[in-house]
C-alpha cells in the first residue's frame, strides 16, 4: 500500500494493552470508539463532531493542562520553604514520570520530548543572558543555570507532547508534506532566526514566505468522530501558536516570568509574538514527524 493509499484507508489508533491510566483509559476508549454514525446529520451531526473535536483537544493538552496548573496554582513564595521554580521542576519531572509509567506516552516519545526540552533551554539560555534580556525569571532557585530555571523548558516540551498526544487521538495524518530536507532546512532557519536576529536583524517574515510557500499544498487529515475533515496544515500552526500566546499572557500575568516593559505592570503581550509561537510550531512539528510511529502517515509526494 502506498502512502497515498494509507492516507485514505488509516488504521485505527489505539491503546496500549496495559495501559495504567487511572481512568484515562476508559475516556480514550470512549474518544476512539471507530463506530459509523449514519443517522446523524446536518447540525446535530456538526455540534457532535465539534463537541468530540474539543473533548480530544482537551485530552490531548493532558500534560500541557496539568504543568500549567502547576505553574498557575503554585505560590509566588514556594511551598514549605522550597522555592516556586524548584516546586514546578519537581510537579514537571513527577508529570512526565507518570505519562510514561501509564503508557500514555511512549520511550521513543519521551526522547523527542527531552529534544523539545533541550531545543527550549538553550534558546531560554541565549534570550535570558545579560546581553540579550528578551525577559527575566526574577525569582530566586536551586535548579537555575544559566539564569533560567529547569522547569522552563518544559513549556516547549508541553507543545511537543500536546502534539505527539494530538496525533493519536485525532487519527492525524499529512497530504503533500514537502520533501524532509526542505522542511528540515526551514526549520533549522526559524530556529536560527531567534538567535541570529539579535546581530544581523530579524528575517522572520521572509522565512514566513518561503514557509507558506512550502506548505502550501499541505493538508492535515483528522477524525473528529467517525469521518475524516481537512484543513491547510499552515492554518493549524497558526491556531496553535494563537493559544500558547494566550498562556504566555497567563504565564506573565502569574509572575512566573517577564518581559521588560512588563516589570512595572503588567501588559498584555506583544501580538508579534503570535507570530514567533507561530514558527516555533512548525519547529515542533517538524522534529515530531521524525517519530517513526508519525511518519508512516506523512505523505510525501515523488
Amino acid at each position: 500500500m502506498d502512502s497515498a493509499r494509507a492516507l485514505q484507508q488509516p488504521n485505527r489508533p489505539g491503546l496500549a494493552p496495559n495501559t495504567r491510566s487511572l481512568g484515562i483509559g476508559s475516556i480514550d476508549r470512549f474518544l476512539l470508539d471507530p463506530r459509523p454514525r449514519p443517522e446523524l446529520k446536518g447540525f446535530r451531526r456538526w455540534l457532535l463532531e465539534f463537541l468530540y473535536f474539543g473533548l480530544k483537544e482537551a485530552r490531548a493538552c493532558l500534560f500541557v493542562g496539568l504543568f500549567f496548573a502547576a505553574v498557575f496554582l503554585t505560590p509566588r513564595q514556594g511551598v514549605l520553604g522550597v522555592p516556586r521554580y524548584d516546586v514546578l521542576l519537581i510537579l514537571a519531572l513527577g508529570i512526565q514520570t507518570w505519562m510514561v509509567w501509564a503508557k500514555l506516552e511512549t520511550r521513543d516519545e519521551l526522547k523527542a520530548i527531552c529534544v523539545f526540552h533541550a531545543v527550549g533551554f538553550a534558546l531560554e539560555a541565549f534570550k535570558t543572558s545579560a546581553h540579550i534580556q528578551s525577559w527575566a525569571y526574577p525569582d530566586f532557585a536551586y535548579s537555575k543555570l544559566l539564569g533560567v530555571p529547569l522547569f522552563s523548558g518544559f513549556m516547549y516540551a508541553a507543545v511537543g507532547s500536546y502534539m505527539i498526544q494530538a496525533w493519536r487521538l485525532l487519527d492525524l495524518r499529512v497530504a503533500h508534506h514537502p520533501p524532509y530536507p526542505l522542511a528540515s532546512a526551514v526549520a533549522l532557519a526559524i530556529y536560527g532566526n531567534f538567535f541570529t536576529h539579535h546581530a544581523w536583524g530579524d528575517f522572520r517574515w521572509y522565512i514566513a514566505a518561503c514557509t507558506l510557500g512550502l506548505y502550501a499544498r499541505t493538508t492535515v487529515v483528522f477524525r473528529p468522530m467517525d469521518r475524516d475533515r481537512k484543513m491547510p496544515l499552515i492554518a493549524s500552526f497558526i491556531l496553535i501558536g494563537f493559544f500558547i500566546w494566550l498562556a504566555e499572557n497567563l504565564g506573565t500575568f502569574f509572575g512566573v516570568w517577564r518581559y521588560p516593559d512588563q516589570l512595572g505592570a503588567w501588559s498584555v503581550v506583544h501580538l508579534g509574538k503570535w507570530s514567533s509561537w507561530s514558527l516555533l510550531v512548525i519547529l515542533t512539528f517538524t522534529l515530531v514527524a521524525q517519530l517513526k510511529d508519525i511518519r508512516s502517515r506523512i505523505h510525501v509526494p515523488a
